[in-house]
Parts: C-alpha cells; sequence; structure tokens
C-alpha cells in the first residue's frame, strides 16, 4: 500500500507535465502559424524572451529579415505571433471579445497587484473602469498639480545640497522612484510614505529588491515560468517569498487607507469638507463608489477598491520614474535643445505652474511625446485569442514558401505579442530618424501614424482600446512638473558617454543604465550645475 501512495505520488507530476507536453505540441504541429518564418528559438524553457529582455534592438534587426508580421517563442518555447502592422494591432486591441490576456498573464499580475483593474475582465472591468473614470479625469489630475509641485520642488531641494558631493554627479534614478513613490502616495491616497526624506520605507525597500536588484530578471522569468505552470508554484524558487512579502505589505497599507477613507466619507456632512480637503484620488473614487445614482451591482467591493491601491503604487510611480529618467538623458546628450526648453519654461512666471499653464508650453509637450516615442516605458504587452479568428494585415507576411499572405489565421488559445516601442520606432511610419531623439520631428509627422492605434498622441505607449492606461493623464502632469522644475534650477550633463549607456528592461519597465564590462548596473547618474539666468 506505501509503495502505490509513493508510486502515486511520484506518477502525479510526471503526468502533469507530460499533459503539458502533449498539449503543447498538438497546438504546434496543427498551428497555422507552423509555416511563418521567425528567429531560431534560442532556449527550450525561455524561448526568445531572454533575447527580448537582454537586447532590444533584437526588434529592428528581426523585422528587417523577416518582415513585421512573423513567430517568436515564449516560455516553454510557446509560438507567439510578433506583429508591428497596425491594421493588425487595432483589429486585436479594439475586439476585446475575441484578444483578451492570457490566464498567464492575469496569474502574474493578480499575484503581486490582486484583483484590480489590470487583472478584472469583460464585465467587471468595465464596472471597475466605470467608477474609476471620475478619480482620473481631467478636472481631478488639474487639482493634483499643486502636490506634484511641492513633491518635485522637495527633490530639487535634495539635489541642490548634493552638488558639492562627486563634482555633481547623482544618480538620478533611485531619488526619482522615490519621489514618484511619494507623489502617488499622497495624490493617490493622501497618505505619506515619506520617501524622499530617506524615511526607511518598508514598501520602498521591498520594490527596490523585486525590480531593481542583480536578480530582479531572474524573478521575473521565475514568475512567468510559474504561472505557465502552476505546480512550480509549490517549489521554493527564487522570488517567490520576496513577492508574497511585497504583496502583503501593500495589501496591509491598502486596507488601512481604504478603512480610514471610507469611514470619512459615511460621514454625509462631512463629504464635501473631506473631498475639499482631501482631493487625492481614492476620496474621489470612494465618493463615486459610495454614490446614490449607482445600483448595487455597479460598485466595487472594498476587495476590489483595495486591490487597485497596489496597482497604482506600481504601476504609478516605476513608469513616470523610468520616463522621466530618460528625458534628462536625452536632454543631457543635446544640450541646445535642453537650453530651448529651459528659456520656455522660464516664460511662465512661477515656480508651481498649473495644468493649463504647463500644457500651453509646446516645446515642452514635443519633449514629452518624443521621450514616449523612443523610450516607452512599458517595452511590449500580449494578448491570447480567446476564439479562432481571422487577422488582417495591411502588409503581407511571407511565409517559408515564399508566398505572400494579406491575412492569418489565428487559432484559439494563440498568443499575440504587442511590441509597443517597436511599434513607436518603426522606420516604415516614422522615417528613417526613427530611433533618433527629434522633438521638432511632431510639427509634421508622417501620415502613417495616424494608424497607430492609441489612447494619446498616436502612440502605443499608453497603450489602446477598453484597457488604455487609465491613469495617462496623472502621468503626463508629473512628468512635466517634474521637468519644469529641475530644468529651471539645473543643467543636467552626461556623467559617461552615450555608448555607456544601455536600456534595461525588468517587469516590462526599461530604464536606462550603465554598462559595466557587457553587463549593467542598476545605477544612472548625471553631472548636476546649478543653473542662474544671470
Amino acid at each position: 500500500m506505501l509503495l502505490r501512495l509513493c508510486l502515486l505520488i511520484l506518477c502525479t507530476p510526471v503526468c502533469y507535465v507530460l499533459i503539458h507536453i502533449a498539449r503543447f505540441l498538438s497546438r504546434e504541429l496543427f498551428s497555422p502559424l507552423r509555416y511563418m518564418c521567425g528567429p531560431p528559438n534560442a532556449s527550450l524553457f525561455f524561448g526568445n524572451f531572454r533575447e527580448m529582455l537582454n537586447d532590444l534592438e533584437w526588434a529592428t534587426r528581426w523585422r528587417a529579415q523577416f518582415g513585421h508580421t512573423f513567430r517568436i517563442r515564449g516560455v516553454f518555447s510557446i509560438s507567439e505571433v510578433y506583429t508591428t502592422d497596425v491594421k493588425a494591432l487595432s483589429h486585436i486591441l479594439n475586439d476585446n471579445t475575441t484578444y483578451r490576456r492570457s490566464p498567464v498573464t492575469r496569474d502574474v499580475q493578480q499575484r503581486l497587484l490582486g484583483n484590480g483593474v489590470l487583472y478584472a475582465e469583460k464585465e467587471d472591468h468595465k464596472r471597475q473602469r466605470r467608477v474609476m473614470n471620475q478619480a482620473f479625469g481631467a478636472a481631478q489630475i488639474r487639482l493634483l498639480t499643486d502636490v506634484f509641485a511641492k513633491k518635485a520642488t522637495q527633490l530639487r531641494e535634495i539635489w541642490a545640497t548634493r552638488l558639492n558631493e562627486n563634482g555633481g554627479r547623482i544618480d538620478v534614478t533611485d531619488d526619482l522612484r522615490r519621489m514618484t513613490l511619494d507623489v502617488i502616495g499622497q495624490a493617490g491616497f493622501h497618505y505619506a510614505f515619506d520617501a524622499l526624506n530617506e524615511k526607511r520605507s518598508e514598501l520602498n525597500d521591498a520594490f527596490t529588491s523585486l525590480l531593481h536588484s542583480p536578480g530582479s530578471e531572474g524573478f521575473m522569468a521565475v514568475r512567468l515560468v510559474q504561472s505557465t505552470m502552476p505546480i512550480l508554484k509549490l517549489l521554493p524558487l527564487p522570488g517567490s517569498k520576496l513577492v508574497l512579502r511585497t504583496r502583503a505589505i501593500m495589501d496591509s497599507i491598502g486596507a488601512q487607507i481604504v478603512s480610514t477613507t471610507k469611514a470619512a466619507l459615511m460621514e454625509r456632512a462631512q463629504t464635501d469638507k473631506v473631498l475639499h480637503e482631501r482631493r487625492d484620488l481614492l476620496a474621489v473614487l470612494l465618493k463615486s463608489n459610495l454614490s446614490t445614482d449607482l445600483r448595487d451591482y455597479q460598485r466595487m467591493s472594498d476587495e476590489e477598491v483595495i486591490a487597485q491601491i497596489p496597482t497604482f503604487l506600481l504601476a504609478g510611480h516605476e513608469t513616470t520614474s523610468s520616463a522621466v529618467t530618460w528625458a534628462l538623458h536625452e536632454l543631457s546628450q543635446n544640450p541646445d535643445v535642453q537650453q530651448q526648453l529651459r528659456e520656455e519654461l522660464f516664460t511662465l512666471g512661477t515656480e508651481e505652474p498649473t495644468m493649463d499653464e504647463l500644457n500651453s508650453l509646446r516645446l515642452l509637450e514635443r519633449i514629452v511625446r518624443e521621450t514616449l516615442r523612443l523610450h516607452a516605458p512599458v517595452v511590449f504587452l500580449t494578448r491570447m485569442a480567446m476564439q479562432d479568428n481571422i487577422l488582417p494585415l495591411s502588409r503581407p507576411y511571407i511565409d517559408r514558401d515564399g508566398k505572400e499572405h494579406y491575412n492569418l489565421p489565428i487559432a484559439k488559445g494563440q498568443m499575440m505579442h504587442i511590441p509597443i516601442l517597436a511599434v513607436n520606432t518603426d522606420k516604415k511610419i516614422w522615417g528613417d530618424d526613427a530611433l533618433e531623439f527629434k522633438p521638432q520631428r511632431w510639427d509634421a509627422l508622417p501620415e502613417a501614424v495616424n494608424g497607430i492605434p492609441g489612447v494619446w498622441a498616436n502612440l502605443l505607449t499608453f497603450f489602446a482600446g477598453p484597457h488604455a492606461c487609465i491613469g495617462f493623464r496623472f502621468s503626463l502632469v508629473e512628468i512635466k512638473v517634474l521637468l519644469f522644475t529641475l530644468l529651471r534650477a539645473f543643467e543636467f550633463d552626461p556623467a559617461v558617454s552615450a555608448a555607456g549607456i544601455v536600456p534595461k528592461v525588468t517587469g516590462l519597465i526599461q530604464n536606462p543604465v550603465l554598462r559595466v564590462s557587457d553587463k549593467s548596473s542598476s545605477t544612472f547618474p548625471l553631472i548636476l550645475k546649478p543653473y542662474s539666468r544671470e
């Protein structure tokens, strides 16, 4: 009896693995993609995944070789359709019934961020977005601009005190992450992390370990592998405990914040006073959720509201700090553009401009657009076909026999790779100078960019369709406030040559880092000098 039990225990995981292998082989053998061209499979377990993260130029080289639609391999060598064809992308991103996030993607997000808007699908997603839209509207972001300005000023003063250290060499990445964490805490939840004051933040430490430590790339790969083959969650693989600890910290903070805010808003006589004193996103969200105009089935549960907080925390500060870091990098490499921008910023006679004043600055707008085009913080996302479909193409793909096809049969379960950064830098769309930083391109865009499906500025940076980034206005104003405040106070010069800087992708977010002996560090220094108009 004991022997049978032992055999059963041993056979169960073996059978589990064999079933997955059989499903994979069956899908690959009969897939409509079996005649598509694409790069060779680099790894049985990781496919082309490591290549995509370690070298962002892979997409450019492969497009030159295979065209704009081809096959790549994901984790466990699962086939994915890669396409920068804007007609195909519009079809995918606007059909939320056929193309949705895969169970693997949702599991990765759910384990770290909970059941928030990034996890929800179909009616749950519509309901959550409906409640949250009021909190992220232009009118609400306009009220938060002064919060951005105060935190940007605090960062400026901190950097001013360090100018005599190390010849003005400052690692801007860590401080920008601290600043944007403080902003999302204050503007998002009326919560003080005080990360800029160098107050020890357990959450900031957890984020740093999870996303910016030497092992962060491996942690991401482990999470993806575990979600692809759930039985591996039973193993104590690297980074597993760190995910649980980070999630526990965010949930604890979230529950505390929601409880306090909801208690204040439940006092009907105090609601207007609370909203006047607290303009943060959560207060507006909860007020909207408590509205008498909503039926019970349209409301968000407390658990769903709490689940939004990890999403805001992670997405709301990592992507913005990445964008500002890239902008400062490009301005340090282009001193003439930097000075032109500075002159424009000084046309406003205030240190705390309004959102409308910032949006009136044309060169600032161009520079923000060009930064988010050339250095989209999130480099790619994926979708899965939930049913058989035909994918239309504006440019044909060529199969192994040399035949052209303007339509691609898609089988249920097929993964689709949405290369955000590659679309934003495609020379067929943007011209031969697509990989160059040229803010002036926004004065006369190529007609082809009009086909890009995006929620902002003919870019895919904030995605498109029903799942486009709900917080894009928040991010844009925060970026502009930071650049406005910092450029009026400092000149930014490169600390190393452009050749010594490489993009590093962790958790799909890219940052500029230093190249060290063909490896990359997690720091990005610049030389700062005080600026005076005299």
